[in-house]
Order: C-alpha cells, then structure tokens, then sequence
C-alpha cells in the first residue's frame, strides 16, 4: 500500500510540479494579483514595489552560494575521502551500514548542508563496496535523511541570518528583529538539541528497519572512482599554481584572523564566519590553490538555483509587505489572519507546518526566510511568540519537507547515481516520523 502510495505521488510530482525556477516566477505572479485584489494596489505600483525589492537580497544570495560551494569543497578534499572509505569497513552488516550512513550525514549536515549531502553521498558509495547485500536505495536514502537536520545547525541560514544583523534582517523579519541574536539562543537551546536529539536517535533506528528482505543491491559501474588526473608543474607558473608554500601562508594569515575573532568575540557565528571557516579549512585539506579550485569548480553547478531564483524571491517579499496609502499590505492581511487563528501555544506549530507546505514550493531555506520571514515573525509577535521561536519553527519546517522535494537531493543522486523514485518511498516515513518530533517538541518547548 505504502510503495503504490509512493509511486503515486512521485508521477504526480513529475508530472505536474514545474522546476523550482519556473515556480518562482508562477509565484510572483500569483503574489502579484493577490496583493492586486486585496489591497486595491494597481499593476504600476505593484510592479514598483517587485522591482524596488529584486536586488534586495543580493548579499544573502552570495551567503548561500558560498556556504554550499565551499561545503561541497570540503567534502571532496582527499583526507575526508580516505576518512569516509576507512569508516565504511566497520561496517559488517547490512543494518549497520544503514545506521552508519545516517550517523555520518547527520553530523555532516549539522556542521554544513552541503558537506552533509556529499559525504552521504560518498560515504553511501564507499558502504556499498565494502557491505555485501545492503539494500543501495535505502543506503543513499539514509544517506538524504541526514539532510533534515541541516536548519539546526550550524550551516542553517534562518539562525545564521538572525546572528548576522543587518539591514537585511530587518527587512526579512518584518521589522521585529533589528538586532543580531547569537547562536545560542536558536541552535543551542533546549528546543532546538531536543529535535536534533531525537532525530539523532530516531532515524538510525527507523532506516535500519525499514531495510528490505529482498534488497536491491548497487551495480557495481555507479561504484568505480573516477581516475585522479595528476597536476601539470612544468612551468613557474604551473608550480605557483600548485604552491604549498603560498597555500601555507594564505592558512596561516586566516588562523590568526580566526584567531583574533574567536578570542574577542567567543563562540559568536554568523554566516561570514561559517563560509570563511570553510574556505579555509577545505584549502588546507586540499593542499594547493588549483586543487581546491578544481574542487569548488566541481560544486559550482550546484548554486545555480540558488543566483538566478534569489532576485525572486525578493521580488515576492517586496511585492508582499508593499502597503497601499493606508498602510495595508498582503503580508499584513495574511500576519492578522494568523494571528485571528493562532495561539500562543499553537502558533509555532503553525508556523512549522506552514514552512513545510512553502519549501514544497520554494525549496530554499534561504529564500522561504524572505517569503515567510515578513509575515510569520510580525504574527507571532502580536500572539506573544518570541522571534526566535518562530524563526526556528519556519527554519524546521523548510527541512522538514525537504525528505518529499527533491530539489537538494539531486547533488547526492547524481553522486549515487540514482533518481528521485528510487528513495522516495523510504523518505516518506522519515517524512512522517521527523514531523511528529518536531511539532511535539515545538508544542512542548514552543
């Protein structure tokens, strides 16, 4: 029942849901005749308040670029490769390496979302020679799951977007936050490590027993490692290019900047940081500037839709919060419906299933925090709810439903070499059991 269910849903899917691009632009013109119908604006303005806010976002487009560039960086360096092939010979059974796997992608994605879907991938690759039998769909489907855990940590680009202060969080929140709150009050409170606690616990168990009588086993040409081409260091330049030396330096200068910054600052993260931690550590791993850029060259494919739909998105927010001359906007009307809904006590699960059904949509941490992030933290905020509450929630919901959107799955299947159809059915139980986790513990501790 539940693979015919599965089957269903993913032709629906391919059949009907357009690429996440086209869907920004059916987006803006839903947005744009909703807030033309409901506050009375014309075309002209509508179009002034799109155009005024296109450009708004361009320094947080940039963050995400680089936090999954130079997180794909770091996964590729030949030291984590070796790493990932030695820890998969631990592995002696089938469930072991499902459980292995999950682990693996979930401190991963904690650390960094785009190291996180690589080193799933790899590790899912390197797991598949070394275990006999170990159903491979499941294996790379484990390997995705950890991906749900990404908006609590480290890398999660709500809460470092709210460490970060600035103009543009201002903007994003509606107003409601207009200075930096650090780390510790979204990624370390007790709301927050409950759900990663959880889902740490959870998903091995859950992947484990989901694993096949009859298992598909890998075919063994998704499994061969591409041959390393050697760098050329024939001419000055060509050794420059491949300088240790210059690399040491570079690492050297950035230690004592990191240095200075940790020793001022204590543990006070934001977007800037996490990019630069690893820019710098991936070069060291890497060893040389031309093999960490042939590295980030690899991953750069990866942040298309994150540069063209960005401008989007920011289109949406300007069309979404732009008031007539009495002060109403959509975003308003929608923050006052939900908050004639809501209560204090419901409204942060509210949030977070709401944030569930956008990412369906908007399949962008980043760019649903500028669709959501106007509207949801102003009505919170009249109920009652703490910003960072909210915040978390919304940050929790984009996950959440990335386990049925398979938009940043698809640098972990190619890697795999597999498709959407092949995980999707296991994905939607971990669907099912991370959303219980999550609403009671946003209830409970909401």
């Amino acid at each position: 029942m539940l693979s015919s269910i599965t089957s269903l849903s993913v032709k629906l899917v391919q059949r009907y849901l357009p690429s996440p691009f086209v869907f920004a632009m059916l987006l803006t013109l839903f947005v744009l005749i909703a807030s033309m119908i409901s506050t009375g604006q014309s075309l002209p303005a509508m179009a002034n308040h799109w155009g005024a806010g296109f450009w708004n976002l361009l320094t947080f487009a940039m963050q995400m670029a680089l936090i999954l560039v130079t997180g794909h960086a770091l996964a590729s360096a030949p030291l984590i490769n070796r790493t990932l092939a030695g820890l998969a010979r631990v592995a002696k059974s089938p469930g072991q390496a499902i459980v292995l796997v999950t682990l693996v992608a979930l401190a991963g994605s904690w650390i960094n979302w785009g190291f996180g879907l690589v080193i799933g991938a790899v590790f899912a690759r390197a797991l598949a020679r070394e275990v006999k039998g170990v159903d491979y769909p499941l294996l790379v489907a484990s390997a995705y799951s950890g991906f749900l855990i990404w908006h609590g940590g480290l890398s999660g680009s709500i809460p470092l977007s709210l460490a970060s202060g600035g103009a543009d969080l201002s903007r994003m929140t509606g107003g409601v936050v207009t200075e930096a709150i650090g780390v510790n009050d979204t990624l370390f409170t007790v709301m927050n490590l409950s759900i990663i606690a959880l889902l740490v616990i959870g998903l091995p168990l859950l992947n484990r027993a989901m694993h096949p009588a009859q298992p598909k086993v890998a075919d063994p040409s998704l499994l061969q490692e591409p041959a390393s081409d050697a760098l050329p260091r024939e001419t000055l330049a060509q050794r420059m290019d491949d300088s240790r030396i210059l690399n040491l330096i570079i690492i050297a200068l950035a230690a004592v900047f990191f240095g200075y910054y940790f020793f001022n600052n204590g543990f006070a993260l934001s977007l800037n940081i996490v990019i630069g931690l690893f820019l710098f550590i991936g070069l060291c791993l890497h060893g040389s500037p031309e093999r960490y850029m042939r590295a980030v060259q690899d991953g750069i494919g990866g942040i298309s839709g994150i540069v063209i739909q960005f401008p989007f998105y920011a289109g949406i927010m300007g069309m979404m919060v732009g008031a007539n001359a009495d002060g109403f906007s959509l975003g308003k009307q929608i923050t006052d419906t939900f908050v004639a809904w809501s209560s204090a006590d419901s409204f942060p699960v509210l949030a977070f299933l709401s944030a569930g059904l956008v990412n369906v949509f908007v399949p962008s941490g980043g760019g649903q925090w500028a669709v959501q992030g106007p509207i949801m933290l102003p009505a919170g905020q009249a109920l009652g709810v703490a910003p960072v509450v909210t915040a978390m929630a919304i940050a929790w919901g984009d996950a959440w439903t990335n386990m049925i959107q398979p938009f940043w799955a698809l640098p972990l299947l190619g890697i795999a070499g597999l498709g959407a159809r092949d995980i999707m059915g296991y994905c939607l139980l971990m669907l099912v059991y991370s959303g219980v986790v999550i609403s009671a513990c946003l209830y409970i501790f909401g």
